[in-house]
């Protein structure tokens, strides 16, 4: 496994079993509840377009 810096652990376990690799199950585990309601982005500020 990825170390200490995985902060959802049972999140990227599962990423794993599912074929994804390290580097974007990591990436995904981290990122928080915030990133996933939004669809990904992090950030409070939106784009424009």
């Amino acid at each position: 496994m990825a170390g200490n810096s995985i902060k959802n652990k049972k999140q990227y376990k599962a990423l794993k079993r599912k074929g994804m690799s390290k580097t974007r199950a990591a990436k995904i585990s981290n990122a928080g509840k915030s990133a996933s309601r939004k669809g990904g982005r992090k950030g409070g500020r939106k784009s424009k377009k």
